[in-house]
């Protein structure tokens, strides 16, 4: 029996010290996948063997592996309610993510550059906004998700500022909420001919600044509640934007975006949830997470004609953020 197997075997069985003796001696390798198309780290975390966990990652075990069902380690633990296996993969996971920042570069909804996006054709039906490459960039089943949105960011009133129109779901749900100002940001050039065919600039209340929001930012004022959510960026202009918060949010503000990091997996979109909210901690922020449920709304045939599917999650949790200060 070759090392890796070895290995799944002692991990399976929680034999911490024979895991331990299989890595020092060099000849188990901790990223090996069995015939079940698991690894050690899988079988540790699927049965709780917290130790074994924690020794397969000192160990370089890649905390981030899938198995043929597109599962990882922290999927495992997840499922089967092994919380202190599942904590010490969560930590792994948002330590890696800090350094490393890999995960949401391949599996967020946004697939390529904001450049490539913008220079495209983009075509609108009643249900769906798609790019050139039939990756939707906005479709209608996220409506009750936009209307959570605006409600959070309006719940001060006042003025409130839009990055990214797309089929103008959220933008319509601001307005139910009659801000004294409603700034909107858009980049894309057909989407904002379209908001202008379709009445958006004769709206008195509204004001809509053309162009990516990292070069319109000195256009921008102050605002009592944000949302952001654009196609064809990661979450590094994500983070990025966020840098630009105590300016553009005022004392008392509210801020939320769309929560659609790494929508295909469910412990990678919890390793994505716990990094954002600790990135603006450290800016200042704390950010509530509200459970909403979309598994109704996503039939298969939600996704006819559609290349990738962004959201596969029975849960939706969306951020509602706000100055520490503020919400004491």
């Amino acid at each position: 029996m070759e090392g890796g197997q070895r290995l799944c075997e002692a991990a399976r069985g929680g034999d911490t010290a024979k895991v331990k003796t299989l890595i020092e001696s060099g000849g188990a390798d901790v990223s090996y996948f069995d015939s079940e198309g698991l690894t050690p780290l899988m079988h540790a975390a699927k049965h709780g063997h917290s130790d074994v966990v924690k020794a397969l990652l000192e160990a370089g075990a890649p905390w981030n592996a899938l198995s043929p069902s597109n599962l990882s380690a922290g999927d495992f633990a997840m499922e089967a309610a092994h919380q202190d296996a599942f904590n010490i993969l969560l930590n792994a996971g948002i330590q890696a993510e800090l350094i490393l920042g890999t995960i949401a570069r391949r599996a967020n909804k946004k697939v390529y550059s904001t450049g490539d996006y913008l220079e495209d054709r983009v075509s609108f039906s009643e249900d769906k906004l798609m790019d050139a490459e039939c990756q939707a960039v906005m479709m209608a089943w996220e409506k009750p998700l936009m209307e959570a949105h605006a409600k959070a960011v309006c719940s001060g009133g006042g003025h409130i500022l839009n990055i990214g129109f797309g089929m103008g779901l959220v933008d319509t749900a601001i307005q139910q909420y009659a801000p004294i100002t409603h700034t909107i940001v858009e980049a894309h050039p057909l989407v904002y001919e379209r908001m202008l065919r379709t009445g958006w600039g004769e709206k008195d209340n509204i004001k809509i600044v053309f162009g990516r929001w990292q070069d319109v930012i000195p256009q921008l004022e102050s605002y009592d509640g944000i949302f952001f959510d654009t196609y064809g960026e990661y979450y590094e202009d994500l983070r990025e934007f966020h840098q630009h918060l105590p300016k553009l949010l005022k004392p008392g503000g509210i801020y939320s975006f769309f929560n659609g990091l790494c929508g295909g997996n469910a412990f990678f979109h919890v390793v994505y949830c716990n990094l954002v909210s600790l990135e603006l901690e450290n800016l200042g922020y704390s950010t509530q997470l509200i459970p909403l449920p979309v598994k109704d709304c996503l039939g298969e045939e939600v996704w006819e004609g559609v290349k990738h599917k962004y959201w596969q999650l029975d849960t939706y949790y969306l951020p509602v953020c706000q100055s520490v200060q503020d919400s004491e």
